[in-house]
């Protein structure tokens, strides 16, 4: 017979010592915080967009400010209401001061909007922020406990 047959081990296996990590189930324990830290990655593309937002909103603010010091205001502003938003109905319709101040009073309303649409820049910024985290700690704390459960399921295998 055989010698390499009878043995109980063969040369390239060895029996893990009790209570030493597989690892095998170490392995899969890294991949649980490489989860975290791609749900990093994905938040962390989400925390720019409100700032996005503010600067295209600023930028279609200056260009109603310039169509409505411009030759025929009216069609030029309404094509900029999609661009606009929410912040055209704080400054449209141009015409709402009537008079000869009515530019001026355009002007005033902008620029009470600009700081209005900062302010919800601030408050988009923050809630983004405070997801993120949340959404972080969560993942992380769930990782940890679920490779915790694993190691322990290794140890006992």
């Amino acid at each position: 017979m055989d010698q390499r047959v009878n043995r109980p081990l063969q040369e390239g296996m060895r029996r893990p010592r009790p209570g030493a990590v597989n690892p095998t189930w170490a392995a899969f324990l890294a991949m649980a915080f490489v989860v975290v830290g791609l749900a990093g990655l994905f938040a962390s593309y989400a925390a720019p967009l409100p700032l996005q937002r503010a600067l295209a909103r600023d930028a279609a603010l200056d260009e109603a400010l310039a169509a409505a010091h411009g030759a025929d205001p009216g069609p030029a502003l309404a094509a900029l209401r999609p661009r606009l938003g929410e912040s055209a109905d704080a400054i449209l319709p141009p015409g709402a001061g009537a008079g000869a101040g009515a530019p001026r009073d355009f002007d005033a309303r902008v620029a009470v909007e600009r700081a209005a649409m900062r302010e919800r820049l601030l408050a988009e910024s923050g809630e983004i922020a405070l997801r993120s985290r949340w959404l972080l700690g969560v993942l992380t704390v769930m990782a940890a406990a679920f490779g915790i459960a694993i190691l322990h399921m290794g140890r006992r295998a």
